[in-house]
């Protein structure tokens, strides 16, 4: 065992993990060159202690699979790693309870990567604040789905004020550190709380965040829940709603403060990749090593395998030859040439506006 406690034979260590060399580096920096990915966006748990009642973690039961990812599977994604701008640390499960999630982060920086991740804001006590601070990510979104208990109250076990608390502490490990890091809130806009959302310029205020980005639900846990979600055909209930989103973003930008919001439009938009998850430059990859186009497509413990889209797993291949495979390739064209894969056809990402 080393000094903190980890193996010696830990596979995040391995000396063949070298990182980008002065050329390369440069060329980044300063002549702004590109890499293949925008974003490969790696689930480090699908384990979770929050409730969220549009979430398969809460409905799926016993069926959900709850698991951390391996050290070796982490280190196994050191091809694509490189070749990709971003990693997001963040899938079906709260990243913070994963224990080696800050050796994540540096294996990461290490390839080259910015980093970031979404959290539910339960686990931002002060030690961890501090880590955070210290780690080196420049941006973590904290989840919300209303602007005070009672509307938040969707998000079972997350309890509102503390995630408002987490957000401070880690403000204040910030001030304390002088390093910069963006705070926003995730924010998921459920249609049966429109009311709610009107408040949220005051939160973000309060809670001194200077970007919020609003989505909607693209993926229903229960069928019961297809009224807390906008769809393409429901155009006046999208009119009313993007009047409301208006005047939030217009009454934030007035207090200084950025909301971005999307919602479905009846045409399908002409994004990069096809879709507004630009799967021609991001991959998913779960916590067992298994390889998908997005997170939507690859929800542990379903049982709809219809809606599943695994193309291999980083611990029996190499990743970057997942990429590259046939059918993975075809998978994107159809999408990008507007014929997509059936797992597709339903999902309002491919129309969000």
């Amino acid at each position: 065992m080393g000094r903190d406690g980890i193996s010696n034979n830990d596979p995040l260590a391995d000396k063949k993990y070298k990182g980008p060399g002065i050329f390369e580096q440069l060329g980044e920096d300063l002549l702004g060159l590109r890499r293949p990915l925008d974003c490969i966006q790696i689930e480090v748990t699908s384990n979770c202690t929050a409730h969220c009642i549009y979430c398969p973690h809460t409905t799926k039961g016993k069926n959900w699979k709850s698991r951390d990812m391996p050290p070796e599977v982490f280190a196994a994604l050191w091809p694509v790693l490189r070749r990709s701008a971003r990693a997001h640390l963040q899938g079906w499960g709260e990243p913070f309870l994963h224990p080696r999630f800050f050796d994540f982060v540096k294996f990461a920086q290490k390839a080259g990567c910015a980093v970031s991740t979404t959290s539910c804001g339960l686990y931002m006590d002060e030690e961890n604040a501090s880590k955070t601070a210290n780690s080196g990510m420049d941006l973590i979104a904290f989840s919300l789905v209303g602007t005070d208990r009672a509307s938040n109250n969707a998000r079972a076990g997350a309890d509102f004020e503390k995630v408002c608390a987490s957000i401070k502490n880690l403000e204040r490990a910030l001030k304390q550190t002088g390093k910069p890091m963006e705070i926003h809130l995730a924010y998921l806009l459920l249609a049966d709380r429109i009311e709610a959302i009107k408040k949220l310029p005051e939160l973000m205020d309060s809670l001194d965040v200077d970007m919020a980005v609003i989505s909607t639900l693209d993926y229903l846990a229960l069928p019961e829940q297809v009224e807390l979600a906008f769809y393409p055909d429901e155009q006046e209930k999208i009119a009313r709603t993007r009047e409301v989103l208006e005047e939030v973003a217009s009454r934030a930008e007035a207090l200084g403060r950025m909301i971005h919001f999307s919602l479905p439009s009846p045409m399908q938009q002409k994004y990069k990749g096809g879709c507004r998850e630009n799967m021609a430059k991001t991959l998913y990859v779960d916590a067992d090593g298994d390889i998908s186009p997005c997170v939507y497509l690859n929800v542990p413990g379903s049982k709809m395998e219809e809606k599943i889209r695994v193309f291999g797993n980083a611990l029996k291949e190499d990743p970057l030859t997942i990429w590259k495979k046939e059918e993975f390739a075809a998978f994107r064209k159809k999408l990008l040439d507007g014929q997509p894969d059936i797992a597709c056809l339903g999902c309002p990402k491919r129309h969000e506006a």
